[in-house]
């Protein structure tokens, strides 16, 4: 182990049923660095945090921590606690209905005689010596979460711990809390802590991080010093394309003679109560287009904005010209507007339901549950779409959870086809299913957009967004940083687009 290291993870296996979540990485972390642990969706950098906390045991390698001579074996978090590993979560995981003190000082043994007096009085020191300003008597649930975060950390640095895990701190804070919050960071950082911070957000790796590690598909890609790494190189490093891939992939979507006329779908400052900053956006009839960007960027937020699926906040809708109000999900049904969501298990499927009864559903929603479907209704509907989308399954009967990943997702596709809209959300379509499946998803999007279908698709993989749209809006850290068209939509343009433009890591 180097002296300046912290902590060292060497050669960590970890494999799940079916699945190799880590498979050979290596983490270095020095004291007083601050390093940002990066990758997208499924990279392994969940994995990778609960082997260092003990949540998973590690199925082999080596775990070192500055002043052990040997190889640690972290078999729980209370393990990690005592090897002076602490984790703060996005969740803070403290008692809201306890106080600031309360809270720090926890399960420390203090045994039955408590003198609050004395905690009060150590929790008011810890605070300012790490400029908390926050009462230590105070009900821990009414602060802020960025108040919460704090006190977490306050109580994980109190506790002597030396490795401090931050993920995704910052993904409930606004831009001044989150300036407090790397304030505290810093201050740790020049007391030798060291810091592995878990973020979406680009920019704050850039403003706060020391070195950065990326993982991609549970292997280490690399570690690089921030002064070293321009965004555009990291954004590819995690997307595992190079940046001068120049595969210019032609658009195969037809070209639209409507492009004159007034928009199907337009918004102005559109934002939501899930952080995206105010958002304008329109879409012509038959035409694809794309929300694109790094997880975490607020593709999915925007659409769900569009569609009413979280609280708006703001902006002015209209479609085709006429002013409307969508404020929930039935609203936009109502107006046309069908959207898959990305998460089919969570919000898609209802797996004891029959594929009969999944198809039907959203047309049942639009039209009232007090006005059921007859039988022969229900399986007309399902038999046409089964056929439509060539669905495997045994019978319309089947229970959609007994289908593959791939047939579910077109009982959902065929679920919001069947209520005709004009206007298709696609979140994810293609995400866990097999390519001969993605294919034929597609060319179905292109061939309902040559029949004046207009469709929003967005997909991890850029490749396929090239495949099939025609516009892609560029999302970072939940703003709109670009529009990209005809030329423009080339692996190199987007990736710099999401970078910011930058070529070098100021």
């Amino acid at each position: 182990m180097n002296e300046n290291s912290l902590l060292e993870m060497r050669g960590i296996y970890k494999s799940f049923p079916g699945v190799k979540a880590l498979q050979n990485v290596d983490l270095t972390l020095r004291e007083g660095e601050i390093m940002a642990l990066m990758g997208e969706n499924g990279a392994g950098k969940s994995t990778l945090i609960k082997v260092l906390t003990g949540v998973h045991v590690k199925d082999s390698g080596d775990i070192f921590i500055k002043g052990h001579k040997d190889a640690v074996q972290i078999r729980s978090p209370q393990e990690a606690q005592q090897v002076g590993i602490s984790t703060v979560y996005q969740e803070i995981s403290l008692c809201p209905n306890l106080s600031v003190a309360e809270n720090i000082f926890i399960g420390r043994g203090e045994g039955r005689m408590v003198n609050w007096k004395n905690i009060n009085q150590r929790t008011k020191t810890l605070l300012d010596s790490l400029g908390i300003a926050v009462d230590p008597t105070r009900q821990l649930g009414s602060c802020s979460i960025a108040v919460q975060q704090m006190v977490a950390i306050a109580r994980a640095v109190d506790m002597e711990c030396s490795v401090l895990i931050l993920d995704e701190p910052t993904s409930s804070l606004d831009e001044s809390e989150t300036e407090k919050l790397f304030g505290l960071m810093r201050d740790l950082k020049a007391r030798g802590v060291g810091m592995i911070f878990v973020t979406h957000f680009l920019d704050q790796v850039y403003e706060v991080c020391d070195r950065i590690t990326v993982l991609r598909d549970g292997q280490l890609v690399g570690e690089y010093d921030i002064a070293e790494m321009p965004r555009v190189q990291l954004v590819s490093k995690m997307l595992g394309k190079e940046v001068d891939d120049m595969a210019d992939i032609k658009n195969d979507s037809p070209s639209f003679s409507a492009k004159d006329s007034t928009p199907l779908y337009e918004a102005k400052a559109l934002c939501s109560n899930q952080g995206i900053k105010p958002f304008d956006f329109h879409l012509r009839k038959g035409e694809v287009n794309g929300f694109t960007g790094l997880l975490g960027s607020g593709r999915s937020e925007c659409v769900r904005a569009i569609f009413g699926a979280d609280k708006v906040t703001g902006g002015t809708v209209r479609m085709e010209g006429k002013e409307v109000n969508i404020n929930k999900p039935i609203d936009a049904m109502k107006n046309g507007i069908a959207y898959l969501p990305e998460d089919r298990k969570r919000d898609g499927i209802i797996g004891d339901l029959s594929v009969r009864e999944n198809i039907i559903l959203a047309l049942q929603v639009k039209k009232g549950f007090f006005k059921p479907f007859s039988r022969a209704e229900a399986e007309k509907f399902a038999d046409e779409y089964i056929k439509l989308l060539d669905i495997k399954t045994a019978s319309t009967n089947t229970p959609i959870k007994s289908l593959s990943g791939g047939n579910q997702q077109k009982v959902i596709l065929g679920r919001w086809l069947l209520t005709h809209p004009k206007y298709l959300i696609l979140d994810e379509p293609t995400r866990g299913i097999d390519v001969g499946t993605k294919v034929d998803i597609q060319k179905l999007v292109l061939k309902l957009a040559s029949e004046g279908m207009s469709v929003t698709f967005i997909s991890s993989e850029t490749d396929e967004m090239l495949r099939t749209c025609s516009r892609l809006l560029v999302m970072r850290d939940r703003r709109l940083v670009g529009e990209l068209t005809g030329d423009q939509l080339t692996q190199n343009t987007i990736m710099n687009t999401i970078a910011g433009g930058e070529s070098n890591g100021g």
